[in-house]
């Protein structure tokens, strides 16, 4: 979901899109190139990378034409241009050519941050293009997906959805495009299930429900089938700490209903709801045990342990061992 500027208009004479994620880069570019061919469909685009853009290419893209024809100069990784390449490009930004456009894409950090501070000086579009590192970000983006095609999802899908994919925004937009095509009326849970569900059951977030419910064999099944379809350790032990402190925060928590837990603890109440069925059996002792396990398999698969797979195991063994404290005694 990139956001933009005030100044919302793709054919403004400067779009810089500024970020690490390709997906959303992409998409500001072909915004562009949309509402340029819209306004002329003979619109010449020229998409470069700073090897490509040498001193005065610049000038050359841009100098009058005598068939006065629009055209999109799409300049890739902005902030690896050469110096002297910067100084054409700021001094371009300060006269833009009629019928042109330019769209500067750039990573964001502090490399090249001159060359992005001139072009919002000279109040260029700006769409931001960061790179979703978190769950919540990515279910947010299937969401919106899901609206932007006309279609309805529930939240438990959405939510499959990602935990079947992944943080790949690519195949996100492309199963959700492929649901809406395929599938009428509401897409819920099953329907992810049916299409995606070798993936699912091999999501680091299965690993973390059936532990957290003391399904040993189920944990561990499918700890090994994510481990050998290339899950990352690291995204495994993520997921786990989640698990388990979503127990301990739902475990303290006040009663309510769903909507009201929801925004106290910063949960979905469909998610509420799931961690009430699964914290029973746990004690708070319970999951002080299991969130040491699941740092100490963090720091193992972190390289502070030879085995990764072995760290890992060991937690899920002794997250479902706490699961069935209370019943225990």
């Amino acid at each position: 979901m990139a956001r933009k500027t005030a100044n919302d208009d793709p054919l403004a004479p400067v779009t810089i899109a500024v970020g690490q994620e390709d997906l959303l880069l992409d998409r500001a570019v072909q915004e562009v190139v949309a509402a340029a061919r819209a306004a002329d469909a003979d619109t010449d685009v020229r998409d470069l990378t700073p090897d490509q853009l040498q001193p005065g290419t610049l000038a050359e893209l841009t100098s009058p034409s005598l068939f006065a024809e629009r055209k999109v100069v799409v300049v890739r990784n902005a902030q690896d241009l050469s110096a002297d390449t910067v100084k054409d490009v700021k001094a371009y930004l300060s006269a833009p050519a009629e019928e042109i456009t330019l769209v500067l894409l750039h990573a964001g950090g502090a490399k090249g941050k001159g060359l992005l501070d001139a072009a919002r000086k000279v109040g260029a579009r700006e769409v931001a293009c960061p790179k979703m590192t978190k769950p919540a970000d990515r279910l947010a983006f299937v969401r919106q997906e899901f609206r932007a095609v006309g279609r309805s999802a529930t939240p438990e899908a959405c939510q499959a959805l990602v935990d079947a994919l992944g943080s790949d925004l690519r195949e996100l937009a492309s199963a959700v495009s492929q649901l809406a095509a395929d599938v009428e009326g509401t897409i819920d849970e099953a329907v992810v299930g049916r299409y995606y569900t070798g993936r699912a059951e091999a999501s680091s977030f299965t690993v973390a429900d059936r532990a957290v419910e003391g399904r040993a064999a189920e944990a561990l099944e499918a700890l090994r089938w994510s481990l050998a379809t290339g899950v990352a350790p690291v995204m495994i032990t993520s997921a786990l700490a989640q698990g388990v402190r979503a127990i301990g925060k739902l475990s303290s928590a006040r009663g309510g209903r769903p909507a009201d837990l929801a925004r106290e603890l910063g949960m979905p109440p469909w998610k509420i709801d799931r961690v009430r069925q699964q914290m029973r059996g746990w004690t708070p002792d319970g999951v002080a045990v299991a969130l040491r396990a699941v740092a100490e398999a963090d720091a193992g698969v972190k390289g502070g342990g030879d085995d990764p797979e072995y760290a890992l195991e060991k937690a899920v063994v002794t997250i479902v061992r706490a699961a069935r404290s209370r019943g225990r005694g």
